[in-house]
């Protein structure tokens, strides 16, 4: 039974760090499609950053299965 925890565990870790990556790479995207039109990249206090709370609320769903 340990080594299905530990395979949820890592498979939520994996899932984690993909997420991350792909909220970076959009990030970087979107910042490079700003320069392209001229514009100033917009920075977090701009958009709100209301996705935070939203991966703490699923990150905690996560640990707790």
């Amino acid at each position: 039974m340990a080594k299905s925890q530990q395979t949820h565990a890592k498979r939520a870790r994996e899932l984690a760090l993909k997420e991350r990556r792909e909220r970076k790479q959009a990030k970087k995207a979107e910042a490079a499609a700003q320069r392209a039109a001229g514009g100033a990249p917009a920075t977090d206090e701009d958009r709100g950053a209301p996705e935070t709370e939203e991966h703490a609320e699923q990150e905690a769903d996560v640990w707790i299965q």
